[in-house]
């Protein structure tokens, strides 16, 4: 195994926004690739309760890209998330700009994305316990990152959005999803502009591993 390369994509998969090509077709074939790969990942129970609903149709997309901007304002005006103000050195600090930025051009342009691709799992436990959730929702999480870094891998970008969950109900409407089934997240996916990624910047490790016992 190359560890380089695997190390590089780890390192450069990236939430693209402003970089996605929104006038260049995805192939069929190429997505379908990446999602042969992504049913790869571990799953809870080895149950494969997965189920990929990949949005081509325009008008769809319009539809499901209309509640993504209507989650997002709602979004936008509320307090920013977090109790405690961030030190102006803090790598989140000096990234908020350009992530705000980025989110509001993704939100003006969900439309405009070729495909839109919501992973899904067979079931409900939004009235269940912490250890069903966890094992519910790590049971199609680790697919969604597989299909992202597969998707890197071929040239795509896509970025990890949850806010349409918001109005589920009415997304589902949409595209026939049936009631049993929990919309995980929303990824728009097209080529990305440019040639590559670098690595984001991040919190100190020391900052966020706790060793034998929380610090």
């Amino acid at each position: 195994m190359d560890i380089s390369s695997v190390d590089h994509l780890l390192t450069t998969t990236r939430s693209v926004r402003r970089r996605l090509d929104f006038e260049r077709p995805v192939e069929r074939k190429v997505l379908e690739e990446c999602l042969e790969l992504a049913l790869q990942a571990p799953t809870g129970s080895n149950l494969q309760q997965w189920r990929f609903v990949v949005v081509s149709d325009a008008d769809r997309r319009k539809q499901i890209a209309d509640l993504y901007r209507r989650a997002f304002m709602i979004y936008a005006s509320a307090p920013p998330p977090g109790d405690q103000p961030l030190a102006s050195d803090d790598p989140r600090a000096t990234q908020r700009d350009k992530v705000v930025t980025s989110a509001v051009h993704l939100a003006d342009n969900m439309h405009r994305c070729p495909l839109l691709v919501i992973p899904c799992y067979e079931g409900r436990v939004e009235n269940s316990g912490a250890l069903a959730q966890a094992s519910f929702y790590g049971s199609i999480l680790p697919a969604a990152w597989s299909l992202m870094l597969a998707l890197r891998s071929r040239g795509l970008g896509s970025a990890w959005t949850t806010l349409h969950l918001m109005f589920e109900k009415e997304a589902a409407a949409v595209l026939g999803i049936p009631d049993n089934i929990t919309q995980t997240c929303l990824l728009p996916v097209a080529y990305f502009l440019g040639d590559d990624f670098k690595p984001a910047k991040r919190l100190p490790l020391e900052q966020v591993v706790n060793w034998d016992h929380w610090q």
